[in-house]
């Protein structure tokens, strides 16, 4: 219905240009919008307020003269100006319910608005270090990646899902040195672990899996390993932890000396591990990839380098100190950032450069990365890097994870001294899971309730929006099970004399949904369909409690029935897009 009189107020105008009242602008920015006191019409539209002063008028008079060009509608009952120049719509009686009609005929389909014209997104989120798993954190991450990509999916958008493997950087080669350690440790070498390492039971449980499928392949002694490595410290402070990297970084670089070329079969042995549990989590949580990229990718084929040469060609970057520094500050970075350190090691931001720039010129329109509120600072310089290699930084969007945390939480099962995901999953089921990461925007700190997610009341959101979709299922069975009709031609025909006035509520709020799925998908704002959702199961619980549905009346039960049926297509699409399941039994 937003549409008919947003369609009415756009032709009034064009009467009005035609008749020399006023210019109109090439970008016209009136809203119509649905009132919050139905004593004020059914919609609001500002048009008078934005465009009085263009036609040189008070908007009062401005709005009396565009009411006067309204095409004439039979769906309108009255049009009045309000306060200062607001215009005022009422639709005739029953018009809320030309809702139900629309989606019988077009199921999910009617909730499909164009707001992104094919445009082609690329949405990269997770992409947590597969060296340890996945923890609640990442989670969120997770659910509001997913849940993006499918509003964005459903209004128009090209959309593809990446997840980018962090599995050439460092923290891979910390990976491997605390996993042979561990491998070493079964065969009967003493060894110490350094305090930098990976001490979760996890790599334990990596090298024993490594040792049954290689044996003794990857066996040196451990006395080859320490000589001459610098010693690793256990104090804290900034001096112990550059002692700490010392220590490691000399592990790393023996380890490869001692390995040889067997120390990349033996590295994968953990990446692989991990990336395969990472993977098994995600699936449990219904999250699926359409790429999974390998940083190793971009320097086998010199992707780094590359980009490296970019940025030359573009005099993005500079020599100081004997180190290779891109132009960031100058284009709102707190400083200039290192890329290539005074002995040659590239830092982590260059081949995230790598990686951005190859996926711009894979001919994406927008990408929009998914980040941990920890990389706020980061978001600056990388923008700065892609307007320089591009002119592309507006096209650059990233949603920031704020942090989770977890209340009423006996756990009954944990993984080590932290929750992992996986942990959460079993706990609080995946429907759960998913649903209240995404009840507050990203950008919120979430309080993760698991006693709320695993209770079976009207008070667990999830539970209670689920609930209204199987009673509407149960209506269905219970119809044929009574030996009940079920008309949908006849229900639709005779639904304007459903006269319950919280049917009305329940047919206004189906009618939001398209709404509301083109708001979330412009402001990237998923966790707006938990509240639509919520507030839709309100509306049919309610009405549902105060209107029986099958009564022996043919007219009355199956314009209930199709309102109902109607209700079920938005609450089933809803929950899909969340990556929930919609059950037919509770």
């Amino acid at each position: 219905m937003k549409e008919i009189v947003e369609t009415l107020v756009a032709q009034g105008l064009q009467t009005l240009a035609a008749h020399g009242v006023l210019t109109l602008p090439e970008s016209i920015r009136y809203t119509v919008e649905r009132t919050r006191d139905p004593s004020h019409g059914d919609f609001a539209c500002n048009a008078a307020m934005v465009l009085g002063k263009v036609a040189g008028m008070a908007p009062r008079a401005f709005a009396e003269k565009l009411i006067a060009a309204l095409p004439a509608s039979a769906q309108l009952a009255k049009v009045e100006i309000a306060g200062p120049g607001f215009i005022n719509f009422t639709l005739v009686a029953g018009h809320q319910f030309a809702i139900v009609k629309t989606i019988h005929e077009k199921q999910a389909a009617f909730a499909r608005p164009n707001v992104g014209n094919g445009a082609k997104v690329l949405i990269e989120f997770v992409s947590a270090n597969p060296t340890g798993p996945m923890h609640v954190g990442h989670g969120r991450g997770a659910a509001y990646g997913s849940a993006l990509a499918n509003v964005l999916a459903a209004t128009g958008f090209t959309v593809e899902r990446e997840y980018y493997i962090n599995d050439a950087g460092r923290q891979a080669d910390v990976l491997a040195v605390s996993l042979w350690l561990r491998y070493l440790e079964l065969l009967g070498e003493k060894v110490a672990i350094p305090s930098r390492a990976y001490p979760s039971p996890y790599v334990i449980d990596n090298a024993k899996k490594m040792l049954a499928e290689h044996g003794e392949k990857f066996k040196r002694p451990y006395a080859d390993l320490i000589r001459d490595i610098p010693a690793d410290s256990n104090e804290d402070g900034d001096a112990a932890k550059i002692v700490k990297e010392k220590h490691l970084d000399a592990l790393i670089e023996r380890t490869k000396q001692l390995l040889g070329d067997d120390y990349r079969t033996m590295q994968d042995c953990g990446l692989n591990e991990q990336l395969g549990a990472i993977k098994a989590t995600l699936d449990k949580l219904n999250v699926k990839f359409d790429r999974w990229y390998s940083e190793r990718t971009l320097v086998q084929n010199g992707a780094v380098e590359s980009t490296l040469n970019r940025l030359r060609d573009k005099d993005a970057i500079y020599e100081k100190d004997g180190a290779l520094w891109l132009k960031t500050e100058a284009y709102g970075d707190e400083k200039d950032r290192v890329l290539v350190k005074k002995d040659g090691a590239l830092t982590y931001f260059t081949p995230d450069i790598a990686y951005h720039l190859d996926k711009l010129d894979r001919g994406y329109d927008l990408l929009i990365d998914v980040w941990g509120a920890d990389h706020h600072g980061y978001i600056a310089r990388m923008r700065a890097a892609i307007e320089q290699l591009s002119g592309k930084g507006k096209q650059f969007h990233v949603a920031l994870i704020q942090f989770v945390t977890l209340s009423s939480g006996r756990m009954g099962k944990r993984s080590g001294n932290f929750v992992t995901l996986n942990d959460l999953i079993d706990e609080a089921g995946a429907d759960a899971t998913r649903f209240f990461y995404l009840t507050r925007s990203p950008e919120q700190h979430l309080e993760f309730d698991i006693e709320l997610a695993r209770s079976q009341s009207k008070d667990n959101p999830v539970y209670y929006i689920q609930y209204a979709h199987a009673r509407i299922c149960s209506v269905f069975r219970t119809a044929v099970e009574k030996g009940l009709s079920y008309d949908a031609a006849l229900g639709l025909n005779e639904i304007g004399k459903l006269d319950h006035p919280k049917a009305a509520d329940v047919a206004v709020r189906l009618s939001q949904y398209p709404e509301m799925l083109a708001v979330a998908a412009r402001n990237e704002a998923p966790h707006m369909l938990t509240h639509y959702l919520n507030d839709l199961a309100t509306d049919f619980h309610s009405w549902y409690n105060d209107d029986k549905v099958l009564v022996d009346d043919a007219i009355a039960r199956n314009t209930r029935m199709v309102l109902c049926a109607a209700a079920r297509i938005v609450l089933a699409d809803g929950l899909a897009m969340l990556g929930v399941s919609a059950p037919e039994q509770m």
